[in-house]
């Protein structure tokens, strides 16, 4: 059995395949998937119903599966819409977190370097974010408690 907090097949498989620096898209319910994701990368869509699973909970799980380098989220117009990318950022504590504008965005969505698109059922406007997979670092198995 695995021991990690993802069992979803294939984002497992997408995860396994991005190496450091390939970028994860974790959208909301109504992220154009179908024509604003580079064809190479993996799509997954995760929402069974209207506002589950939400784009922190799965970025938290993607989180706790790799290393996450830096995260990137769209900048909002305002500051009501920004409460859903600081609550993502929160998750992921000191790492660097990079606002951009729109088309910045979707230009990074398209970039070869998407491996991963999980669509989440989060409608809440700007949840996207975009995590870039860090280095892990190796642990000494004679360290740990048994």
């Amino acid at each position: 059995m695995l021991r990690t907090p993802i069992t979803h097949p294939e984002v497992l498989h997408a995860l396994a395949r991005a190496g450091h620096g390939s970028l994860v898209l974790i959208a909301d319910a109504h992220f154009a998937a179908a024509t604003a994701v580079n064809p190479r990368a993996v799509v997954v869509h995760l929402a069974l119903t209207s506002g589950s699973p939400l784009v922190p909970g799965v970025a938290a799980l993607v989180g706790a599966t790799i290393e996450i380098e830096a995260v990137t989220s769209m900048a909002a117009p305002d500051e009501a819409l920004r409460a859903v990318s600081r609550e993502t950022n929160s998750v992921f504590g000191e790492k660097p977190h990079e606002y951009v504008s729109r088309s910045e965005f979707m230009a990074l969505t398209r970039s070869p370097d998407l491996a991963l698109c999980i669509v989440t059922g989060d409608t809440r406007r700007f949840a996207n974010a975009i995590l870039r997979v860090g280095v892990t670092v190796e642990r000494n198995p004679e360290s740990e408690p048994a």
